[in-house]
């Protein structure tokens, strides 16, 4: 009886050790045995100047035609909307009367400034706040080459996305046109960061060719493994993409619970954006 109670104890608390060993997540993104990084980034901005983004290596997305999500700022090349001060790179989204739309904001795009295959993406960042932002740190193919040569045939990787009605609630998410929200087969999670719009936080990305990963300060909570049978529809992710950075105002996605005009102007500050190349093993 008493052995028995013993081994009764001893059989609870192992699995009870199991049980908590695999619900911890990993505290930094799990690099296959494959593959290994460069310390030395390949192209970084660390926003040590001041006036409008370095043009070696930032571009704008202009107009106010809704960016196919019913979005409601016009993106301008402003230096109001976008500019370094103190040390950071600041996007500003502002209610005013702008184009056609009554909110102005900026996109910034590092096509044929910066673009790259593969490797590990920082950006330090600190977010707006309020119902009807949308902000996103993102990446889109540098040339249209599968399918319809557009969106999402030639995916999307998203690093950060965050709209201000769900609070602290961070986004990553992977597009193709496999998976994707408009077919209701999107692939992405999401993870609580209570600090997101007081704190910088490092948004990261580890793309190989076997898997995309996402975290925050090193703490990976998304992964999309390339399947042996996936072709482009599945898998785009073997072209040379490059990086956006913006605030949407309301759209689709961001407007679900309206717009508060009260909260404008809002701010995404980015500290530094850090690209990394992968190194394949031998």
């Amino acid at each position: 009886m008493q052995n028995s109670y013993f081994q009764t104890i001893l059989f609870l608390s192992l699995n009870l050790i199991g049980l908590i060993s695999c619900a911890q997540p990993a505290s930094t993104p799990q690099i296959s045995a494959k593959y290994e990084f460069g310390t030395t980034p390949v192209w970084q901005d660390e926003f040590n100047y001041s006036g409008k983004p370095d043009p070696k290596k930032w571009g704008y997305d202009i107009g106010d035609n809704g960016w196919g999500n019913n979005e409601l700022q016009n993106y301008t090349d402003n230096q109001k909307n976008a500019r370094v001060e103190n040390g950071n790179l600041i996007i500003e989204a502002i209610k005013e009367q702008s184009g056609k739309l009554n909110y102005s904001s900026a996109r910034l795009v590092s096509k044929g400034k910066g673009d790259f295959l593969y490797g590990k993406f920082e950006i330090k960042a600190k977010l707006p706040v309020g119902r009807g932002t949308w902000p996103a740190i993102w990446m889109l193919a540098s040339e249209n080459t599968y399918g319809n040569k557009g969106w999402p045939d030639n995916g999307e990787i998203d690093i950060m996305e965050h709209v201000g009605f769900d609070q602290n609630n961070i986004h990553g998410n992977i597009h193709t046109k496999a998976f994707n929200h408009s077919i209701g087969t999107n692939k992405g999670n999401n993870l609580l960061i209570n600090t997101a719009s007081t704190e910088f936080h490092i948004y990261g990305c580890i793309w190989t060719p076997d898997y995309v990963a996402i975290s925050v300060d090193g703490k990976e909570y998304f992964r999309f493994v390339k399947e042996k049978d996936y072709q482009w529809q599945q898998w785009p992710f073997d072209k040379s993409f490059h990086l956006l950075l913006n605030i949407a105002v309301g759209g689709n996605w961001g407007g679900q619970k309206g717009v508060d005009d009260s909260i404008f102007s809002q701010k995404m500050e980015v500290d530094y954006i850090r690209v990394y190349p992968l190194v394949e093993k031998k």
